[in-house]
């Protein structure tokens, strides 16, 4: 239950409310019914319900987390077996009906139905496409001819620019419907800031955004997996009907490895990380919910399953769809690799995707360590660097305890991105 908290504060707040003083109504019913009121500094409770089969949630307190500080204990007292069975009252059991219709209607509606729709007309399709073309190549020239002012005028004022030196530039590629592009330059913001070296980083970042603009220009000339990944960097998107009508289908036991949610906004992403037993291969699944909504949790870290997974197109395609699925078990330890292994896999990658930003890594007999800087050192004496926004990870060197472990993240340009730790005693994941 604590490893489904968005975080390491929500944990100890929910630990805080499992007293049976805070809760003055509980309930469960089958197959997965879950409710309560729970006492807060309102004068009405926060009434809280859980859809254990999800697990899904729903509460009436004005946190922004999912699950909230609520739910989480909520769930803490009936594993200890502190909640009778029960009849939900309405208000949760309005909430559990719909659920539980929405599933019923999702399962009976044909597939040929769930498939996203075909163009009504063609013919305006094809004219907005080639609208978008031509707004994408006009925002393309504008951004040619702003990277250019950028090394013209040199680099001494830029980080006293401000976010608007960025927010412009990144507003006029939404304009112009390139929205990966707007992502990217909007990120530049941070990079005057990120301490030594900032100049060489961000030259680095206009050449590859010059990059994109050039293979985006010739893309008729390229393979066409490069072309699928130029579009998808551009900002040009594939419905999931087509991934699953026509992407690569590989069918494995998938262990989940790490998983990784980001605020973006109004919308909340997550990014699940799997590896293939047999093939080899990574995929990456992402998901996305609004606020007020919770992911699935289908793929929960450190377990397996036998899963047929539909992967994007690209020169290196990592992200997939699941197809089908089977039953999830615990899973075993991963096969790590040294950290050079991890960096040889790192370049072969980039020289395939130069645009390329985070990497998944998985790292056997790795010990953290805090001499000179926050690291991850193998027995060889090579050593990888925590990212700047991880480096007082606590969880981690309190698993370690001094003993090398195995450990699976993201690996970024700045340093390692640590996401789950496998105790070496026991073999549990836990999520850091």
């Amino acid at each position: 239950m604590l490893a489904l908290a968005p975080d390491a504060s929500a944990q100890r707040s929910a630990r805080g409310l499992t007293t049976s003083g805070s809760w003055p109504l509980t309930g469960f019913a089958e197959p997965g019914a879950l409710w309560g009121e729970c006492q807060g500094s309102a004068a009405a409770p926060y009434r809280t319900v859980v859809d254990l089969s999800g697990p899904a949630y729903r509460c009436s307190c004005p946190s922004r987390k999912f699950p909230c500080k609520h739910a989480l204990a909520l769930m803490l007292r009936w594993a200890d077996g502190e909640v009778g069975t029960g009849t939900p009252p309405d208000w949760a059991a309005s909430w559990l009906s719909g659920r539980a219709a929405k599933a019923a209607s999702a399962t009976e509606r044909p597939a040929e139905e769930s498939a996203a729709p075909e163009p009504a007309d063609p013919a305006a399709a094809q004219r907005r496409a080639e609208q978008r073309a031509a707004r994408v190549a006009a925002g393309l020239d504008e951004l040619d001819q702003w990277l250019a002012d950028q090394v013209r005028q040199g680099l001494a004022a830029t980080p006293r620019s401000g976010y608007r030196h960025w927010d412009a530039i990144a507003a006029r590629m939404v304009d112009a419907q390139a929205p990966g592009l707007a992502e990217r330059l909007r990120s530049l913001a941070a990079v005057p800031h990120s301490g030594a070296g900032w100049e060489s980083r961000l030259l680095e970042e206009y050449a590859l955004l010059r990059l994109l603009a050039t293979a985006y220009r010739r893309r008729a000339s390229l393979p066409a997996p490069l072309n699928s990944t130029v579009r998808s960097r551009i900002g040009f998107t594939v419905r999931q009907a087509d991934v699953l009508a026509d992407g690569e289908r590989v069918c494995d036991r998938w262990q989940v490895l790490a998983r990784r949610d980001l605020e973006l906004e109004r919308i909340r992403t997550r990014r699940t990380w799997l590896s293939g037993r047999a093939s080899g291969r990574w995929a990456l699944v992402i998901s996305f919910a609004a606020a007020g909504e919770s992911f699935d949790g289908s793929l929960r870290v450190g377990t397996e399953a036998d899963l047929e997974l539909a992967f994007y197109p690209g020169v290196l395609p990592l992200r997939a769809l699941v197809a089908s699925s089977g039953q999830a078990v615990r899973g075993a330890v991963p096969g790590g690799v040294t950290v050079t292994g991890m960096l040889t896999s790192w370049a072969q990658a980039l020289g395939r995707d130069p645009w390329l930003d985070t990497w998944p890594a998985v790292l056997a007999a790795v010990t953290p360590v805090r001499i000179p800087a926050p690291a991850l050192a193998g027995p060889d004496g090579d050593a990888l660097p925590l990212h700047p926004g991880a480096a007082d990870c606590w969880p981690l060197f309190a698993v370690s305890g001094g003993a090398p472990l195995t450990v699976a993240g993201e690996w970024t340009p700045r340093g390692l991105w640590p996401l789950t730790a496998w105790d070496g005693e026991a073999g549990l994941a836990v999520r850091l």
